[in-house]
């Protein structure tokens, strides 16, 4: 295994939104190469001036330092196959951008490490209901969350080369296990698509309804825009810790509708009133953040 001093060069594996944007992000600061399977998305990321835009996944890889996986969790262990066929630079960290880590580091994570290779999985908060690399923009990681995992214990130096990575592309860096990753975006990022699909369901059940919407409609089904086929396979691959929050929801819209049936001010008011409490909380803590 080769030995990384620092993080020079950057193979972006993915023309999406996530992988456009950090190639854009890293342009001008270091040698960073936008692997794409599509020819269209490559001469996309070209016209955006991702000038290592190119659909050679061997060229690529080259001399890399840091290898990040920016394709769609399911994806990732075929093109793992093919990146240890291509040959994978032997200094080179791997990571990635995946919504979901423990089944990452259970499959890939498990075939680099066989393979005498070093994974450690990523995640930046960012991204849009829009898609692809012409949504793609430098700023999109700028104050957003990257929770990292070493679930399989790489250790220094590589976890400190990858928080300066993530933190000098504009994030917030947070270390966890795996587990407590998926149980957290479960809450904070997973479930609420959910309901934003359900809110959609029911609110736009005639989608001419929605010129006489207001910033609530807006706000509340904006992230149901999001594309169905990723969302999918999302909520699947983080099923159970979804599933406990889907239950949760469950049991609270039963007891709201029981108290809205029932024609109970006080209790519709307290079950408002505690809603509310912990939006204010949720604010208070993010200006925090902002301020740190």
């Amino acid at each position: 295994m080769g030995e990384l001093k620092t993080i020079e060069r950057v193979a972006v594996l993915g023309g999406g939104l996530l992988g456009g944007s950090l190639a854009m992000r890293l342009a001008g600061q270091r040698p960073c190469s936008l692997w794409a399977r599509r020819a269209e998305s490559v001469e996309q990321a070209r016209s955006l001036g991702i000038e290592g835009a190119t659909q050679d996944l061997a060229e690529a890889v080259v001399d890399a330092d840091l290898i990040v996986l920016s394709v769609p969790v399911g994806a990732m262990p075929g093109l793992v196959s093919t990146l240890q066929e291509v040959g994978i630079p032997e200094q080179a960290l791997l990571t990635d951008v995946g919504s979901v880590k423990q089944v990452v580091h259970q499959t890939i994570g498990a075939t680099l490490r066989q393979g005498g290779h070093r994974f450690i999985g990523g995640h930046p908060m960012a991204g849009s209901e829009s898609r692809g690399v012409l949504a793609a923009r430098p700023d999109l990681f700028e104050g957003a969350a990257c929770l990292l995992t070493d679930d399989d214990g790489v250790g220094a130096p590589w976890v400190k080369a990858l928080e300066e990575f993530w933190t000098m592309v504009g994030c917030r860096v947070r270390w966890m296990e795996s587990s407590l990753h998926d149980q957290l975006v479960a809450r904070i990022s997973h479930f609420p698509h959910v309901m934003a699909s359900a809110t959609a369901g029911v609110a736009l059940a005639d989608p001419e309804d929605a010129r006489f919407g207001g910033g609530g409609l807006r706000d509340t089904t904006r992230v149901a825009g999001g594309d169905a086929t990723m969302w999918a396979e999302i909520l699947l691959e983080n099923k159970e810790a979804v599933a406990a929050s889907v239950r949760e929801v469950q049991k609270s819209l039963s007891d709201v509708l029981a108290f809205i049936e029932g024609g109970d001010h006080e209790a519709v008011r307290e079950w408002l009133a505690a809603a509310q409490l912990l939006h204010e909380k949720g604010r208070a803590a993010k200006r925090e953040q902002s301020n740190q």
